[in-house]
């Protein structure tokens, strides 16, 4: 978690426990909360009312860090409010709170107390404020999901066609109806991909779109995801830290003398662009000279395919900062020129 170097510090830290219909909040200015968390609802009114508790604290919004978890998409509203109030919002990834809370001598959890836990874990860390991504980052995303669902939907219809057709007796009226279901869905998602290019051709990001599918091995759907899971190459200051954000980076296992395991890359970080960069490599191994030669080399090491893939999945991503970052179109041969180069001094 980074920590906010860009602003003075903040007098009063907030908490908010999100929940489907409603969220509760208290706040502090130093150490444990001692204002006992308030119930609020998930509406309009509930936000104002929220609002007019935190102006009886006598702290300007600027003054002030809400921290709230990630919990599904119930905490946006809330969020986009605060932020146009001109408060300070940081969204946390619900896994660190919940390691964090241990620490705290607290035995039962409640929405109360993962409040004030919100509160304190606010005042001590001085989290980045998050700011609301832009209009075409909802474009993209929402056209991704929807295509995952549909994906996940044709591959249901296509498995119960598949177990239909294995009966001796087939009733072609249940046949024809799973042949419609398959052959609209695969319409719903001829038209999603034609309008994620289109947002990509047409919208804020199309410089660092045009310049990424540049690389051999990212495709629309890919690049898509690539700049969504980013926000546009911003959420990393690096390609290490992107690497590592998205969970391509092996993590070691190892701990004095008796706890001596192989380094992997485990669970964590994006797990959807994760995906999305190592089914890239399927093509890049082929077609990406940069890409190839990784993979090929890591397998004559002996590595098994699913890490020569994964490290591939790495160098994609690697390239993808890498031409975004000098804004210039990906060059397969930029490798051979400077060896050659190299090799000529």
């Amino acid at each position: 978690m980074s920590t906010s170097t860009d602003h003075p510090p903040c007098q009063l830290f907030v908490g908010i426990d999100i929940a489907a219909s409603s969220f509760t909040a208290t706040w502090t200015k130093a150490g444990p909360p001692t204002e006992r968390a308030r119930s609020f609802a998930q509406t309009p009114q509930g936000f104002l009312a929220l609002q007019e508790f935190l102006t009886s604290t006598g702290i300007a919004p600027s003054d002030t860090l809400i921290v709230m978890e990630a919990t599904s998409s119930y905490w946006v509203a809330l969020a986009v409010y605060l932020h146009q109030a001109g408060y300070r919002i940081s969204v946390v990834n619900p896994a660190q709170v919940h390691y964090y809370a241990p620490s705290l001598p607290r035995r039962a959890k409640t929405d109360l107390l993962d409040a004030a836990v919100l509160a304190q874990f606010a005042a001590q860390r001085q989290l980045t404020p998050w700011t609301p991504p832009e209009p075409i980052y909802h474009e993209l995303r929402q056209r991704l999901l929807a295509r995952d669902s549909l994906l996940s939907m044709r591959q249901q219809a296509r498995n119960q066609r598949h177990a239909l057709v294995q009966w001796p007796v087939v009733v072609e009226a249940v046949l024809s109806q799973l042949d419609s279901l398959i052959a609209e869905l695969e319409r719903r998602l001829a038209t999603l991909d034609a309008e994620i290019a289109q947002v990509l051709a047409n919208g804020a990001w199309a410089e660092q779109a045009t310049l990424v599918l540049s690389i051999s091995g990212f495709g629309v759907v890919t690049t898509a995801w690539l700049l969504v899971g980013t926000l546009n190459f911003t959420a990393c200051a690096s390609a290490e830290a992107a690497s590592a954000y998205v969970g391509l980076v092996p993590l070691a296992r190892e701990s004095g003398s008796s706890v001596r395991g192989r380094a992997q890359i485990g669970h964590g970080g994006h797990a959807r662009l994760r995906t999305a960069l190592y089914m890239a490599t399927l093509s890049a191994t082929r077609f990406n000279p940069a890409i190839r030669a990784t993979y090929q080399r890591l397998r004559a090491a002996g590595k098994p395919p699913k890490v020569a893939r994964c490290a591939a999945a790495r160098k994609l991503l690697h390239l993808a900062f890498a031409v975004v970052t000098k804004r210039q179109p990906f060059d397969p041969q930029y490798q051979t020129r400077k060896a050659e180069q190299v090799a000529a001094v």
